[in-house]
């Protein structure tokens, strides 16, 4: 971050005679011990004589940045390159200083005091205040890595000892619902559901970037081990040594037998499990297994349940349910559950199973020493080196912009991104894509985007990037009439071949090819299954190869956008994590250990400047569905893989998001209704539902409520997106005309356009600004400890307060409103104070959605697509109780000008205590833009709605780029 350099005459002292000066600036006496440090250009380095650790490094990347790296070894030449970091140190005055057996290095904004006994690093603001010091650094063997494993790599910890009341966010999507991970035990990886962005943000404005590409885990430092680890297993007659499983075939009892590790988790290759099931159900048509006993803990505290699991899964403790999940079988996850128990006291625990051909395991983490619980740890299976960056600001934003000037701009997105999807799993030909559009554009519902997924190929030809001609005879004219319909088409292209097609073998005959996956004959799921298997991405030839194939078989098409699938890799699904870095390695960086969160980045990377060196004159645009460190510059969003249809995995998307945007990451998107529904909900009898007339009748209102709920949730979340299998997602397909459910979906979609003034000048900021744009509370109401952890609110912008509705039924929420500021209704226009929990009307049409006093909140004219926003007419409605400012971003939505100067800003502010809007001076100019708008004005008290776009505004001006003040009548 840029900040106004202090003056350089008395730092150049410090930094030409470091040895005269303590860390305040004033003169000392040299030391008397041994020197064991050295100044370098852009800090200092550290000797250590004992320990593991023999050197700690210093880095001043800013005046708020510096790295701390710790090495066993003598230099630091073996650290690998950094994949997420893209920063170079700036030429920021510091002073390096001995004092009190410590070397402080000072920057304007922090400094770092490192102990010259053992390398221990703490950091402080410019007031001299501690913000974070570390405790324990340790080194162990590499874990979980097939190898083969370098002499110089090691498992690696680094603890901190933060203060009792932090708050932790960030880090990514993870899938547990939760926003706040202090004292919780988090493991950073990669899978269908789940993304690392490893940047934790603390309460107190400071953030920690993890630099290890591999898998890492916050508080327990191990994975989750069985139950038996923490406690004494008792069968269902209380034998002591495991607990009581049944198999049953429908209602037939087939197997009881006591077991302490029910483990059907992975598969071990093709379709045969690691563990297999016992052979009298092995054929078993309904197949469910109960799991019954008691467990005593071994030591008392909080205990966390890890439930992996597809299939229905229901677990119960002590008489209580703690998890109710379902998961399509092909895609299992964890589902958490924390519970206090106490030593030695017996607890009946029971499970039931219904595996549906999925996989399961429950598995524990026992509580932590009370010491351990409340530090922070980061530990790595495997790594050269502890390895971070500290990043300190005077709020959440200014802690987010440091984690993108070290890993990269967040790019603009095109105009249109920001418009309303539809997409399906999937466009079976060409013409069901384009009759799709198409009835969109007859029922005048906006929409900007259609997506044609995965499997438009010959079914044996997987990475020949062709077209089934049968289905896709004119994928040019196809791409054309999309373009004539004024929309947009994004393609979906996957890292996975065929050996049979030519890309492949191009690939391997430069040793790109991931080729264990054939050697193990691990078929796909298409047809009778086909040999395939992934390209190396962390090599750069390799990417470019790739590039040029898509480049020469579908850019010339004239596709839009790109959607970068299963981009882990998930090479074969249902192995274990062992296994898949196993299918990645070697690779060009190492073992598929070493790199394991980090593949969606360079393949994301080199297809983005792909795009930009052959189609320079539009934004290139990527929806991948892993990301990792860095990828907000690649031109993507990502989003929250397959998540299923069910209310749980609706709530739990909200943390989620709040957790990318506050890992730095601005686009994020999820499928709207969830893409796997359950049986009830797909199949009719011998029916596969497409309309949801076909459905049986039961099913239908529930199915008809999550999908719009899903879907009003969705209209404020950076990208606005349908996608699904079956039932078909189309709005039209969910409900008929004139029904409650159409009628509120479309409404939605037509307030998203309606907003677009004010959605993409989110997207400006997060590029021009370092904003973002889904807000966890903390972000805005850092000052209520309130909101430290609610988990189902945050803010869409710094004006809209949106609070999801996530239960079946629900006519009515709990909604905190943070104190500092008024609250309105957007709705009724009904006034809230802030500082309290309300009961918030939900009634089926409309989602609760409060305005925060002060806003200063534009829209537009109805419109069909982005294309017509530019130059329309503004609407300014101002929130009267508070003062407010707001900047209006333009630019052509397309184009790469925005790098080069080419945006235009319509600046407002408000002055609540004489009701006075000034539109101030127009900011910039863009080709294109309109010299003069039309903008109108409301005045918001309370009692009035701003959702009548039509009414007749209090004032109607002329704007030609200067200078208006405007006053509210009394």
């Amino acid at each position: 971050m840029q900040k106004p350099k202090m003056s350089i005459r008395p730092l150049l002292a410090l930094a030409l005679f470091p040895w005269l000066y303590a860390c305040d600036g004033t003169p000392k006496e040299p030391e008397s011990t041994a020197k064991n440090w050295q100044q370098t250009a852009d800090g200092a380095v550290v000797e250590l004589a004992d320990g593991e650790f023999k050197r700690v490094r210093l880095q001043v990347i800013d005046n708020d940045i510096i790295r701390v790296t710790a090495t066993p070894q003598t230099s630091f030449a073996n650290l690998p390159d950094n994949l997420m970091v893209i920063a170079e140190p700036q030429k920021t005055e510091f002073s390096v200083a001995q004092s009190n057996g410590h070397l402080v290095i000072k920057t304007e904004e922090i400094s770092a005091e490192v102990s010259l006994a053992n390398g221990a690093v703490q950091f402080k603001d410019a007031q001299g205040e501690v913000l974070l010091a570390e405790a324990e650094r340790s080194l162990a063997p590499v874990q979980n890595d097939p190898g083969p494993v370098d002499a110089d790599s090691y498992g690696i910890r680094q603890q901190f000892q933060p203060l009792p009341d932090e708050a932790f966010y960030g880090l990514g999507q993870q899938q547990d619902g939760r926003v706040d991970y202090a004292g919780k035990n988090i493991e950073l990886t990669t899978y269908n559901l789940e993304i690392t962005i490893p940047y934790l943000v603390s309460s107190r404005n400071y953030g920690l970037l993890w630099n290890n590409n591999g898998i890492t885990r916050l508080g327990d430092p191990q994975p989750p081990q069985p139950l038996s680890a923490a406690f004494e297993l008792y069968d269902a007659e209380g034998n002591k040594g495991g607990l009581t499983a049944r198999y049953y075939d429908g209602d037939e009892l087939k197997v009881e037998r006591a077991v302490a590790d029910l483990d059907y988790q992975f598969l071990s290759h093709a379709s045969v499990r690691e563990i297999p099931l016992p052979e009298e159900v092995q054929d078993a048509k309904n197949l469910r297994i109960e799991w019954e006993g008691s467990i005593s803990p071994k030591t008392s505290g909080e205990h966390e349940f890890k439930m992996y699991s597809s299939g229905y899964a229901k677990l119960s403790l002590n008489g209580e349910l703690l998890l109710d999940r379902w998961r399509m079988n092909w895609n299992p996850w964890y589902h958490n559950a924390e519970v206090d128990l106490q030593a030695n006291k017996k607890y009946p625990l029971s499970l039931d199973w219904t595996p549906q051909g999925g996989y399961f395991r429950l598995l524990q983490h026992a509580p932590l020493p009370a010491a351990e619980k409340q530090r922070l740890s980061f530990a790595s299976d495997t790594g050269k080196a502890v390895d971070y960056y500290f990043v300190a600001g005077d709020s959440k934003d200014d802690v987010i912009s440091g984690y993108r000037e070290l890993t990269g701009k967040a790019t603009m997105l095109p105009k249109w991104a920001f418009g309303f999807w539809q997409s399906r799993e999937r466009y079976k030909s060409q013409d069901e894509l384009l009759g799709a559009l198409e009835e969109y554009r007859k029922r005048k519902i906006p929409i900007d985007n259609i997506v044609l997924d995965w499997s438009y190929w010959p079914q044996d030809a997987w990475g020949s990037h062709d077209f089934d001609s049968e289905h896709f005879p004119e994928p040019k004219a196809m791409v054309d009439r999309v373009h004539e319909l004024n929309a947009n088409i994004m393609i979906s292209v996957w890292p996975k071949f065929y050996p049979t097609t030519e890309h492949y073998k191009t690939l391997n005959a430069k040793g790109c090819m991931f080729n264990k996956n054939i050697e193990e004959e691990n078929l796909d799921w298409i047809g009778s299954g086909y040999l395939n298997s992934f390209y190396d991405a962390y090599n750069p030839e390799c990417r470019e190869i790739y590039w040029g194939q898509i480049r020469d078989k579908l850019n010339t098409l004239g596709f839009d956008a790109w959607w970068l699938d299963a981009v882990e890799p998930d090479i074969h699904s249902n192995l274990s994590f062992e296994h898949r870095k196993d299918l990645i390695s070697p690779n060009a960086l190492g073992t598929g250990a070493e790199v394991f969160n980090a593949y969606a980045l360079p393949h994301a990377e080199t297809v983005y400047k792909g795009e930009r060196e052959t189609d320079g004159h539009k934004r290139s645009f990527i929806l991948t569905r892993s990301g990792f460190g860095g990828i907000q510059r690649t031109g993507s969003a990502i989003w929250s893989g397959d998540v299923v249809s069910r209310w749980s995995n609706l709530k739990e998307q909200i943390a989620a998001g709040v957790g990318v945007g506050m890992a730095g990451m601005p686009y994020w998107t999820f499928d709207i209704g969830g893409f796997t529904p359950e049986d009830r909900y797909r199949y009719n009898g011998d029916v596969t539902v497409g309309h949801y007339s076909q459905m049986d009748p039961a099913q239908q209102q529930e199915w008809q409520e999550i999908n719009l709920r899903w879907f009003q949730f969705g209209a404020f979340t950076p990208l606005f997106r349908a996608h699904g299998q079956n039932p078909y997602r189309e709005i039209y397909n969910v409900a008929d005309e004139g029904s409650e459910t159409y009628e509120s979906m479309v409404w939605y979609t037509q307030l998203r356009y309606r907003l677009m003034p004010y959605i993409y000048t989110l997207a400006g900021d997060a590029h021009h600004k370092d904003g973002t744009m889904m807000r966890g509370l903390p972000m805005d109401f850092g000052g209520d400890p309130k909101v430290r952890d609610i988990n189902t609110q945050y803010m869409f912008g710094p004006s809209l307060l949106v609070n999801p509705i996530y239960e079946y039924g629900a006519r009515s929420r709990d909604v905190y409103l943070p104190a500092s500021s008024d609250w309105y209704d957007f709705y009724s226009g009904k006034k809230y104070r802030g500082g309290q929990s309300i009961d918030a009307e939900a009634p089926y049409a409309r989602m609760p959605l409060f305005v925060k006093a002060g806003s200063i909140l534009p829209t537009g004219p109805a419109i069909q697509h982005t294309g017509e926003s530019l130059n329309a007419p503004l609407t300014i409605n101002v929130y009267a109780g508070a003062d407010g400012s707001f900047e209006i971003y333009e630019d052509d939505g397309l184009s790469y000008g925005y790098e080069n100067g080419q945006w235009s800003r319509i600046p407002l502010s408000y002055d609540d205590a004489t009701g006075t809007l000034t539109i101030g001076e127009r900011i910039g100019s863009f080709e294109g833009m309109a010299e003069k708008r039309q903008i109108k004005v409301r005045w918001i008290t309370e009692g009035q709605s701003a959702t009548d776009f039509d009414a007749e505004p209090a004032e109607a001006v002329e704007y030609n780029g200067e200078k208006l003040v405007l006053k509210k009548s009394a």
